[in-house]
């Protein structure tokens, strides 16, 4: 275990502590959402989060790094896609209800995929590429590529497709964090466009499903044991179908409820009735109850289920600004609880995304995604408002066949071993002189922005139509909004933080063991 420890240079205060991420019991079953803080832990959140005020944005906030997970928020999104078996029967799917339903199956797959304790991925800096694979059982692929196209507020796009199964993902993640007290929250902003090739009225276009996330909340920060939650209402949706799933993520109330619990239906958006009733704890066991005749079946079983960690080329043939990569240093230190070097490491990373901020604002430059590009008026065509997804892929996939579809997706950038990253390096940020004023708005603004970035900030969100059966009805945001001035944390490490012990408080859970490091969820070589 290693202990407090500060130490200065250029006049900036770096902070290591003990981590006590555990795994814990609660009604009965083992939780592994649930951080048992150490005495010296909590001083130091406490002493930095009881200066917001409830609503606050937490873009500013410094925080220690025993609360991260060793692993980019771009390669994390991956947990959506690692239940394969869920998702590849779809398409061969006759009955579009039934097709309907195993897609809200496979949306409701991934979410007991997660690190132990209550942990945040690391923040993405801009520019930063994360591509991986799957070998599915059919010995068949399945890609993924994606990339930060935005640092301030953060964008996360993303692009997936398994071309022998006529499958293709597109999205955009849009986290947005407040703190709520006793609480953080990450408002999962943003869509993701799940599409089925080989169907639809328009082959060209695809049968389209629509999904939103809920939204994640880290609560006892101040006080008891912090514990891990997904919360508020998100929605799977076919507009070709006429179908809609509403799934209640139910946090647990102060007297009443359980955690982990999940409520929802399915309905005919033509006729408004419900087909179906969804049930259950996403943790473990997921029910769906049929309307017709009353018949309730298992869902999906968390606990008897094994998820498909994607591959990842070697280290040595990935490119520089490649999460696993970009990270590697960082992440070893967080997974060896070596909380000064992850300090340390992390922040060379965010130093040199500040300095190619500043470079680029003093040139009058901007920057621009390499891999995506912003969505066109024409990518919809079925009156939804696509503007949501805002970026896709810089690239059209068209083949005929899906070994043609394979090549064109392995030409926007290496995926698999073998391909060598000098043939797609990205150029440095401050080469680009023609790009979208939205891209970066802010990030030369922010160069002197928090070193362990918890949130982001508050940029105002497109305008979108009203129209009830939009699916911008569907993208409300929780939590209570700014009640008083944000609060810069910037310097806060300049600052004296209260005195903590170098010895390990005795609360030691059992997350804090050797083995606890192997529940991190990493994609392999």
């Amino acid at each position: 275990m290693h202990g407090v420890k500060i130490t200065s240079g250029l006049g900036r205060r770096r902070r290591t502590m003990s981590n006590a991420s555990s795994r814990s019991s609660g009604d009965g079953a083992d939780d592994d959402d649930t951080s048992i803080m150490e005495p010296e832990q909590g001083n130091v959140l406490t002493h930095i989060i009881s200066q917001l005020r409830p609503g606050a944005d937490l873009s500013r906030v410094v925080l220690p790094t025993f609360i991260l997970e060793p692993r980019s928020m771009l390669e994390r999104i991956t947990n959506f896609m690692c239940h394969p078996e869920m998702l590849l029967p779809i398409p061969d799917i006759d009955d579009p209800v039934q097709r309907f339903v195993s897609v809200v199956k496979f949306y409701l797959s991934g979410w007991h995929i997660r690190p132990p304790g209550v942990k945040k991925p690391l923040n993405p800096i801009l520019g930063e590429v994360f591509s991986c694979y799957w070998d599915l059982p059919d010995n068949t692929r399945a890609y993924y590529i994606s990339e930060q196209t935005s640092h301030h507020p953060p964008k996360s796009s993303y692009f997936y497709m398994a071309p022998e199964h006529h499958i293709r993902i597109d999205g955009t993640l849009k986290p947005r964090s407040k703190f709520l007290g006793n609480s953080a929250a990450s408002l999962m902003e943003g869509i993701a466009v799940l599409t089925l090739t080989n169907r639809g009225k328009d082959r060209k276009q695809g049968e389209r499903y629509w999904l939103t996330q809920p939204n994640m909340y880290a609560r006892g920060i101040l006080f008891g044991n912090m514990k891990y939650e997904l919360g508020d209402h998100s929605v799977v949706r076919c507009p070709e179908l006429g179908l809609t799933a509403d799934v209640d993520f139910k946090t647990k109330g102060w007297v009443s409820g359980t955690y982990n619990a999940i409520g929802g239906t399915i309905k005919d958006d033509r006729t408004g009735q419900v087909l179906f009733e969804l049930s259950g704890l996403w943790s473990e066991e997921m029910f769906i109850k049929d309307l017709s005749n009353g018949h309730k079946d298992m869902f999906f079983d968390a606990r008897k289920v094994r998820a498909s960690k994607p591959r990842v080329r070697p280290l040595e043939e990935q490119g520089e600004r490649e999460s696993q990569r970009l990270w590697q240093k960082t992440a070893q230190a967080v997974k060896e609880r070596n909380h000064e070097v992850a300090t340390d490491e992390k922040t060379k990373v965010e130093d040199q995304q500040r300095d190619e901020a500043a470079s680029r604002g003093a040139a009058g430059v901007d920057w621009q995604p390499r891999l995506f590009r912003r969505v066109d008026k024409d990518y919809g065509g079925t009156g939804e408002d696509m503007e949501h997804l805002e970026w896709i892929i810089n690239a059209h996939i068209d083949g005929t066949t899906p070994e043609q579809q394979a090549e064109q997706i392995m030409a926007i950038y290496p995926i698999i071993p073998g391909q060598k990253h000098s043939e797609w390096d990205i150029p440095s940020p401050n080469l680009h002189s023609h790009s979208h004023p939205d891209a970066t708005k802010g990030a030369s603004q922010n160069a002197t922005a928090d070193l362990i970035d918890f949130g982001q900030s508050d940029a105002p969100a497109p305008v979108v139509r009203k129209d009830s059966k939009d699916i911008s009805t569907m993208l409300q945001s929780t939590g209570r909004e700014p009640d008083g001035p944000l609060i810069d944390f910037a310097g806060d490490l300049k600052k004296n933080l209260p005195a903590t012990p170098k010895t390990p408080g005795p609360n030691r859970g059992r997350g804090d063991t050797v083995e606890s490091n192997d529940a991190f969820f990493d994609a392999h070589t």
